[in-house]
């Protein structure tokens, strides 16, 4: 990915060109222009946002960078218009956004439609990284690496995910030092892991593993997926960012497979109002697609725990305010 370093020069020049007497008439700034203000960088503002003005094809670079770069791997609508509007605004951004996420191409090819769920809904409890859910991709072209499989694990409360490259053929035992190096290693002992009837998750190993562990394995109802609706959707988003990468940047899939999940991770989710980073660690990622510089956090020591509390205890009640809409979504 390249850095456009020269991206806010440009737009200072901007804005110089589109407040000049000759455009200052035209009618998409009438009035506008007046709650302006500037700063010490000599940019204009617009409710501490950096105005863009149409000048320069400005716009399209700034979409372009947080839908097609390896950093994004081209969301959708809502998740592409969080980080953008953090730092730069302009009239009618959002929907400009929408129009251009419908006319991508890529997204237009590796996007399906999603029918309506069927069968009655069963919320389950959420707390962090104690709750989980996991699931394998399989029947993956095969890598140089000898990779043919994706093991998906996703934290039912902050939605984030962890995306293991794996080989179809692997053992109980194999997985289980995977599970302790990447997922046990990082967040501790999960109280309920729920899965599908794979063999390798019913096998007599894994359950005694989880037993030892003190972890309760809870496999999903028979020929009904809607019991792990969490982690068959991340893989349905996993799929098409797959394909999105494998279409603009080439190689192997599993190459690409660290970018996906931090895109994925660093990606707004509409049931908890935010990234699951910013779920889980109580602040933003810093990413390339926010060019603007960030100064030193303004909360540290216990204010930055307290912070991170309130956080999970508004996240807590937008889940269950999302399991509420879904279940009669899915009920009726």
């Amino acid at each position: 990915m390249t850095i456009q370093t020269s991206l806010l020069p440009q737009i200072r020049e901007a804005q110089r060109e589109a407040l000049t007497d000759f455009h200052i008439s035209n009618k998409s700034l009438q009035s506008l222009n007046q709650q302006f203000e500037t700063k010490s960088d000599g940019k204009y503002y617009f409710l501490n946002r950096i105005w863009v003005p149409s000048f320069g094809n400005l716009r399209k670079v700034i979409m372009d960078e947080a839908h097609k770069s390896q950093y994004s791997i081209h969301p959708g609508t809502d998740k592409m218009y969080q980080d953008p509007r953090e730092f730069y605004w302009w009239p009618g951004m959002k929907k400009d956004i929408a129009t251009y996420v419908c006319k991508c191409l890529t997204c237009l090819c590796v996007k399906a439609e999603h029918q309506r769920p069927f069968g009655l809904l069963q919320p389950l409890e959420i707390s962090v990284w104690e709750q989980i859910s996991m699931d394998f991709i399989t029947k993956l072209p095969k890598t140089p690496r000898g990779h043919d499989a994706i093991w998906v694990i996703v934290d039912r409360l902050t939605k984030s995910a962890h995306f293991l490259a794996i080989r179809e053929d692997y053992n109980t035992n194999r997985l289980a030092k995977l599970y302790l190096d990447e997922i046990l290693s990082r967040h501790g002992v999960e109280i309920s892991i729920i899965s599908d009837r794979d063999s390798r998750f019913t096998s007599r190993v894994w359950q005694m593993f989880q037993k030892a562990l003190g972890s309760q394995p809870n496999l999903s109802t028979a020929y009904h997926p809607q019991t792990d609706g969490q982690t068959e959707r991340t893989i349905q988003v996993l799929e098409d960012m797959l394909r999105s990468c494998v279409i603009d940047f080439g190689g192997s899939w599993d190459t690409h497979l660290p970018l996906v999940e931090f895109s994925y991770n660093n990606s707004y989710h509409k049931s908890i109002k935010c990234a699951p980073f910013e779920a889980l660690y109580g602040r933003k990622c810093r990413s390339p697609v926010c060019w603007v510089e960030v100064g030193e956090s303004q909360f540290t020591g216990p204010e930055l725990i307290q912070k991170t509390t309130d956080k999970i205890v508004v996240i807590r009640d937008l889940i269950k305010a999302a399991q509420d809409r879904q279940k009669i979504y899915a009920d009726t």
